[in-house]
């Protein structure tokens, strides 16, 4: 991705690096909370007729489908052009492209290497920035005030609204205090355990957490955990990977826009991103950590559909075709 020093960078980030633990708050994450990644996550593939009838409630209950808000029933503008960008966006990456990235070169965006310290907080802080400068405008469009959320660096375990946070979770989102958490040491393990490395893999986990921000925004999370409560396991793991994929489809939404105002990606990019969606696929992890897969314990979606999702927010660029609740094929 095309980062340097001139590039803003984010005043919504908090640094919490070296403090030692985490308060426990009563009760802990509600309902295992939207955006909440387990190292280990197990959880629900096919949709029962019940669950189906369910997810079409959400609708009612919202008198309107919440993305129709920000499509204007289905016309999505393009994101107005910034000052001193050209009107052309580079052509669009696909699958099986060969990356042809320049050298690493440790500590200097745009590399590949992993970046440590000042350089990843640089990084990291510098990708909000730029899902703030995209969902402000697109809320805008609309007549909507988008309200930014804060991300907070910790390592190890932190206090938020949801309970403690670990690193063992994963980047998540808590929706109680409206923030990210992120412990760092993440990205490593997405290189090293996961094998998706990349500076745009790095900037998809961000953008998707901040799709759940999004989700936050428009009503989306609290019908559906809402309606989680009254729901059975496999239902509330099936309605949570509704949750997921849209996510990710809204943060190839924002990588979309985002590039055809800042032009950010580069040769490579696309694949990067496309992969690290396949790698943290349900299916994917309980193979390696359980050596089988369990369909009905998906929580995030399976490989095959978190990619679906993410490149067709990536393509096509439009808020309204994330819409992975009122779909009978995930």
């Amino acid at each position: 991705m095309r980062y340097g020093d001139e590039d803003r960078e984010s005043q919504n980030v908090e640094d919490r690096r070296g403090e030692r633990g985490g308060f426990r708050f009563p009760g802990g994450f509600p309902g295992g909370g939207q955006g909440t990644r387990i190292q280990i996550p197990i959880g629900g593939g096919g949709m029962s007729l019940s669950t189906i009838i369910i997810i079409g409630v959400i609708l009612m209950l919202l008198g309107v489908n919440p993305l129709d808000l920000l499509s204007g029933g289905g016309q999505y503008p393009q994101v107005p052009q910034l000052p001193g960008q050209t009107s052309e966006a580079p052509p669009r990456r696909l699958p099986g492209q060969q990356a042809n990235r320049g050298p690493d070169i440790p500590g200097l965006p745009g590399g590949t290497a992993v970046r440590t310290g000042d350089d990843m907080k640089r990084f990291v802080s510098q990708v909000l920035a730029d899902t703030e400068d995209v969902w402000t405008k697109v809320f805008s469009n609309f007549g909507r005030r988008y309200s930014e959320p804060s991300m907070v660096l910790f390592s190890g375990a932190t206090r938020t609204a949801c309970g403690t946070g670990m690193a063992q979770m994963g980047p998540f989102y808590c929706p109680l205090d409206r923030k990210i958490y992120i412990d760092l040491s993440f990205y490593d393990m997405m290189k090293r355990r996961f094998d998706a490395p990349g500076d745009f893999a790095q900037a998809y986990v961000i953008a998707h957490e901040v799709g759940h921000h999004v989700q936050k925004l428009l009503g989306i999370a609290d019908k559906v955990q809402e309606l989680k409560m009254s729901m059975d396991e496999r239902e509330s793991n099936a309605l949570q990977v509704r949750m997921e994929l849209q996510a990710d489809c809204l943060a190839g939404v924002w990588a979309n826009l985002n590039d055809q105002v800042k032009n950010r990606l580069q040769p490579g990019d696309v694949e990067e991103g496309l992969n690290a969606a396949s790698q943290i696929g349900d299916d994917m992890i309980q193979r390696r950590t359980q050596g089988t897969v369990v369909p009905d314990a998906f929580t995030h979606g399976s490989s095959e559909q978190r990619v679906r999702w993410f490149k067709r927010g990536l393509e096509g660029g439009e808020v309204a075709q994330c819409d992975t609740f009122n779909t009978n094929s995930l």
